[in-house]
């Protein structure tokens, strides 16, 4: 630079005033102080003072250095595009003499600082950086060692991807192999920093490392018992991810890297032992796990299950010895935001309920959630579990000598640990572990009420992990017994208690459904009296449970003096929270739930609960239309809100079917609909999707003039890689089809193109694959003439994918398409003809004019190929297939 810069030394005073009250306790100082850095932004070289304070303003302490650095931090972030050349030209250079300062402190600022100009897109403008970062590694001076290895791993951490594109001409090609030099360099400090930034480069598989992954994996090996807990922490780190990216490389090591990964799970430094065991968890997700694992089971197990025992500090995290707490208001922070999981519209299977390919509701994340913070504990929970997944039974020899101590062992942390351990290996050893729970599950029973809490809510949990046997035994035995002791935990004196019975309550409800039928009142009594009683937190778990109450029992709900219990609670919360109130959506959800099950019974709340969706949506929608046009002056809504309006109005028009109509005529709903459905957030058009499915059915007079409308918009729906919002959009169209009968034929041409290349893709979920096979068999139905060329190239998934699914509506309609079809059509399903007799057979009493339509089309086809040929093909048959069509048909 021709001229140094030189602060003005009043400016530099006021600045290091500024600094020095912005470390004061008091809010209202700091926020004078607030206003005043952000009109200081106005001059040009307020910048200048602030590196100037950091780096050369050695006489200053170094807190007030620091934060110097930390605002000229954000200042980079939210204008460095506006900084005059000259600016950050100094900056920069500044950065780069310093950052061997002789303070961690000041190095450690200077290099997130680097960092930040890095990410802000000037690793192309500031093509000397790197090059300059990599030269200071080999200084003397252990200092800038340090430091330049600091700034470089955060460099690495931020922007991996853009090292290893063509736009900076690939400078991994050098950096790699020079980190790798210093895995064995004299400090700990540098050798952690050296892995740690060839971390980053793993898992993407970065061509640069794969080149050097013979001298990475053997200097990995030469650390492994590096005495610096950070080295080792790193080295399980690259070992974990190794086994993910590039197990052929590890495989001939395997035995020692398992004999190896064993000690560090033990290792006495707990954040080694937890980076250690996340290596069984991804080795259990490896084709190989069984076969490399066998041998080291009998070691493995008593580590993990030692693992899963609280730490000291754990129970002073969780105030273990606290027993009753549940008159302590919760703290705000610790309540984690709810996920709302939006509807998705899915078909009833044989055997029972919808099955759901997402329920792991019961996962391990319960255990202890308010360390939400991932630990040893949890993680050798969650390896015990996917173990117990892979191996079965064969985990069972080495768990339960270990389970027989740990369950009745006089210390309550032994026995904690052992009925966690009992909880993980439910899934995966169940069918071994039936012949001990009769003597078990009493016992559990009876540790729901054990003196300490935290023995009282892993019970909850473990017993929840059973409920599927449970509800499988006579009610009287198992099951009677565990709903009143659970019931009683819901009311426990102590909130994490609570909250584990909360939740262990709705998993018992999803896997009894009707069976809950003659404890009703009880349960209700318990859940509203839980209300009175219940913090914040547990309230929104509360909510939970009565909505899966409601989807478990249905309407059997329906009666005046249930009712009479469970309404006045939830509408008075209704009534007390605000429109901007998150804790509406677990309240929505669970109304959602209420309404359907509830039906008629829900109608002397439907109006204002109606009113108050309408508005949510509308607010919504308005805020978000503020924001697009002036994003400086309005903030983007959260449009949570307006997903559970939706949702909740699709609870009310399917449980209030056509007495919905007057409240849909006297608002603007379909309008808002129309908006929704065009919304650039996919699970706003999801919702809207199911709404206008549920409307369709409920009212179809109101949705009939937008048909033109909105038919467009869902064929541009029916994209596969957002399979919810695709799968509703899907649905709906069936639903319209069926109102619109034959006036459907204007819009066949829009959607059914897409929906025959669905059905036919490979690893199409199953549900999107059924609501797929059942809508193009009911646009088959109402306009036969233009699906019916088609046949062909949808008739084998069609079949394939509607046999297992229950007979109800929707499979009536979609099999009287298909029929009609097959008679415009007959060539369209010779070639497939067995799938469609393996669908038929899945029928267990279609209407007689479907059994007659089935009849004909199978009769038909028998005469057309003649008596001989009929044998031949329908000896191919399996012979369950054979016996029913000959029972039922004839054939």
């Amino acid at each position: 630079m021709e001229c140094e810069w030189k602060p003005d030394e009043q400016g530099l005073q006021q600045i290091l005033q500024l600094l020095k009250e912005s470390q004061s306790p008091d809010t209202s100082t700091q926020r004078s102080v607030q206003q005043r850095l952000e009109q200081l932004n106005q001059y040009p070289d307020f910048n200048n003072y602030l590196i100037f304070v950091l780096t050369k303003l050695k006489s200053e302490d170094e807190p007030t250095r620091s934060l110097s650095g930390l605002i000229l931090k954000n200042n980079v972030k939210a204008h460095y595009q506006n900084f005059p050349n000259g600016v950050s030209d100094f900056i920069k250079s500044e950065c780069l003499q310093n950052i061997g300062d002789s303070s961690p402190l000041i190095r450690a600022t200077v290099g997130i600082l680097i960092t930040t100009i890095a990410s802000k897109g000037e690793l192309q403008n500031w093509p000397e950086l790197l090059p300059k970062l990599c030269l200071l590694l080999d200084s003397e001076d252990y200092n800038t060692c340090e430091g330049a290895f600091g700034a470089l791993q955060k460099i690495c951490e931020d922007s991996a991807e853009i090292l290893d594109s063509d736009m900076l001409d690939r400078p991994l090609n050098i950096m790699i192999p020079k980190f790798l030099q210093f895995f064995k360099h004299s400090s700990p400090k540098i050798r952690s920093h050296a892995i740690a930034c060839v971390n980053q480069f793993i898992i993407s598989r970065t061509q640069a490392l794969m080149l050097h992954i013979d001298p990475f994996i053997e200097n990995l090996f030469a650390l492994a018992t590096d005495e610096e807990p950070e080295v080792r922490k790193n080295v399980c780190r690259a070992l974990v991810m190794l086994l993910e990216v590039r197990l052929d490389r590890l495989l001939p090591h395997m035995h020692n890297i398992i004999e190896y990964m064993l000690q560090r799970t033990q290792d006495q430094d707990e954040n080694v032992a937890l980076e250690a065991c996340e290596f069984w968890l991804t080795l259990a997700e490896q084709p190989v796990c069984k076969e490399v694992l066998c041998g080291h089971l009998s070691q493995l197990t008593p580590v993990l299950v030692n693992g899963m025992k609280y730490s000291e500090i754990d129970i002073i995290l969780l105030k273990g010895d606290i027993e009753e707490d549940e008159a302590i208001p919760d703290n705000e922070q610790d309540i984690r935001p709810r996920f709302h999981r939006s509807r998705t519209v899915a078909q009833q299977h044989e055997g029972d309920g919808i099955e759901e390919d997402d329920d792991d509701d019961d996962e391990l994340d319960d255990v202890d959630d308010t360390i939400s913070d991932w630990n040893l504990r949890k993680c050798s929970a969650a390896a015990l579990d996917v173990l117990a997944n892979v191996f079965r039974d064969d985990l069972l020899l080495h768990i339960l000598p270990l389970l027989k101590e740990l369950l009745f062992h006089p210390e309550w942390v032994v026995k904690e640990s052992g009925i966690l351990v009992l909880g993980a290996i439910a899934e995966g050893c169940m069918q071994g572990m039936i012949p001990y729970l009769p003597e078990l599950i009493p016992h559990l029973v009876q540790c729901l009420s054990d003196k300490k809490a935290l023995v009282r809510s892993i019970t909850c949990w473990t017993l929840s992990r059973y409920a599927h046997w449970v509800v499988s035994q006579p009610p009287d035995t198992y099951l009677k017994p565990l709903m009143t002791e659970l019931l009683k935990r819901i009311l426990d004196s102590n909130k994490r208690v609570q909250e584990a019975a909360c939740s262990a309550f709705a998993t018992l409800e999803e896997e009894a459904c009707t069976e809950l039928v003659p404890y009703l009142a009880f349960i209700l009594d318990t859940l509203v009296f839980a209300f009175s009683k219940y913090q914040h937190k547990n309230l929104l778990i509360l909510y939970d449970a009565i909505g899966t109450l409601a989807d478990s029992v249905g309407h059997h709900l329906n009666k005046p003096e249930y009712i009479q219990m469970l309404m006045p609670p939830l509408i008075q919360k209704w009534n007390q929270l605000k429109d901007e109130d998150k804790d509406l959506f677990p309240l929505l959800e669970c109304l959602s739930s209420v309404a359907t099950a509830l039906q008629s019974g829900f109608l002397p709340y439907c109006e204002p609960v109606y009113q108050r969706c309408v508005n949510l949506v509308q607010k919504t929608l308005a805020q978000a239309m503020l924001h697009q046009s002036q994003p400086d002056q309005y903030e983007a809504p959260d449009k949570d809100f307006m997903i559970v309006a939706l949702d909740l109005l699709s609870g009310l028009a399917e449980g209030l079917g056509g007495t919905i109509e007057q409240l849909v005529a006297r608002s603007n709903i379909l309008t808002l609909m129309y908006q929704c459905m065009q919304d650039k957030m996919p699970e706003v058009r999801q919702s809207s999707f199911a709404l206008l499915g549920d409307l369709t059915k409920a009212c179809f007079q109101h949705v009939k003039p937008c048909i033109a409308d909105f038919m467009p918009i869902l064929g541009t729906n029916l994209n596969p890689e957002l399979i919810s919002v695709c799968n509703n959009a899907t649905w709906a169209i069936g639903e319209i089809s069926i109102q619109m009968g034959p006036e459907m034929q204007p819009y066949i041409a829009m959607v059914l193109h897409q929906l025959v290349e669905i059905i036919n893709r490979p690893n199409t979920p199953k549900t999107l694959l059924e609501n797929t096979a059942i809508t193009i068999g009911r646009l088959g139905y109402v306009c036969p003439q233009e699906v019916a060329p088609m046949l062909q190239q949808f008739i084998r998934p069609w079949c394939t994918s509607l046999r297992n699914i229950r007979d109800n509506e929707e499979k009536d309609s979609a099999f009287r398409g298909i029929c009609t079809m097959i008679s415009v059509n007959p060539g369209g399903v010779v070639q497939d003809f067995i799938f469609f007799c393996d669908a038929v057979a899945s029928w267990v009493n279609p209407k007689d004019d479907l059994r007659d339509m089935f009849y004909k089309i199978l009769h038909g086809f028998k005469n057309q190929v003649g008596e001989e040929n009929w044998r031949r093909f329908s000896d191919q048959f399996p012979m369950p297939l054979k016996e029913r069509l000959a029972t039922f048909y004839g054939v």
